[in-house]
């Protein structure tokens, strides 16, 4: 899969199939609408082409109005988004940068300089709630007749539904609020997971008789918080079981930064203590056991980390134990 900042590249293809979206978490119901665009794509020979956009438009607004927590939280890091979107089939994602220039578009110039002549789009896919242009003036009515007058075709994708409820990113984001990792993996059709890269931190895990591998999430507000059961892929044959935390670590710094510290129970030896710097990890976070709190010193916080420790080995171990019954 090929990734464009912007849509003035050589290397993007002369011609696409096209949907656009912001894409945050990559659910089932984005899921159904990239299958049907790569199949639309395949059928014309033209690449499956995604367009969204970062930072997040509500992200922009929010910021234009001086109200920061008008801004969405964040179900995905950019990395996981372009990952889940090459695991779907996509050929091309055009990443355009949400700005005034961008905002202040209307709808018809927004076809005519992002769709035709930056993009070339012959096939337009959009969800049925698709608005578009400034102060979300185009539909889907706009934007099939601009197809029919200019020679694109647009087709219109109705919701996609799981036992009964429309899958959206704001169904998946009130789900990772309320820390049901369940229902979140339902929604996704897969756990929900956190990867990045491992990087250097305090070490204080050390002295709290915890190592921890550290994992930056890049965005300021995730969608959900706490302490996690958690699987750990990337750092050797199978997965590691373990738990995690992802917040801003109240206790020990103020910094107000999103990290994601793993604790894996069984450290691979052939990686011996400092091996893990540097690797891409992929953090699957199974079932959340409390939220972040803020202790009175570190050894209340070392007596927390070990509970929590307990607690996801006695999850991990009922798992198991009903995986043995379901193979008998």
């Amino acid at each position: 899969m090929q990734v464009f900042r912007g849509f003035h590249h050589a290397a993007l293809a002369p011609a696409c199939a096209l949907t656009i979206g912001n894409f945050d978490g990559v659910h089932r119901g984005h899921q159904a609408m990239l299958a049907l665009l790569r199949s639309e794509a395949q059928h014309r020979g033209l690449p499956a082409t995604v367009l969204t956009f970062e930072p997040h438009p509500r992200d922009y607004f929010a910021a234009l109005s001086g109200k920061p927590e008008l801004a969405p939280s964040r179900i995905a890091t950019l990395r996981d988004k372009l990952s889940e979107l090459e695991r779907c089939g996509v050929d091309q994602v055009v990443i355009l940068p949400f700005d005034q220039a961008l905002a202040l578009l209307s709808p018809d110039a927004f076809v005519r300089q992002v769709i035709e002549g930056g993009l070339h789009a012959r096939y337009v896919l959009v969800g049925d709630d698709f608005r578009f242009g400034a102060k979300r003036a185009g539909d889907y009515a706009m934007l099939d007749a601009a197809g029919q007058a200019s020679g694109f075709d647009v087709a219109r994708m109705l919701s996609y539904e799981v036992h009964g409820e429309r899958v959206s990113s704001s169904v998946v984001r009130e789900a990772l609020t309320a820390g049901d990792m369940a229902r979140v993996a339902t929604l996704l059709g897969r756990p929900y997971t956190v990867s990045g890269h491992v990087v250097h931190g305090a070490k204080l895990g050390r002295s709290l008789d915890c190592r921890t591998l550290n994992v930056r999430f890049g965005h300021d507000k995730p969608a959900t918080s706490g302490i996690f059961v958690v699987r750990t892929h990337g750092l050797a044959g199978q997965a590691l079981e373990g738990v995690a935390s992802l917040g801003v670590r109240p206790t020990v710094e103020d910094a107000g930064r999103v990290l994601l510290e793993v604790h894996c129970f069984d450290w691979p030896a052939e990686l011996g203590s400092e091996g893990g710097y540097g690797k891409i990890v992929r953090v699957e976070l199974l079932h959340k056991l409390r939220d972040e709190a803020r202790y009175d010193g570190l050894d209340a916080l070392q007596a927390a980390i070990h509970k929590d420790i307990a607690d996801a080995k006695a999850f991990f171990q009922a798992q198991h134990r009903q995986t043995s019954r379901d193979r008998i």
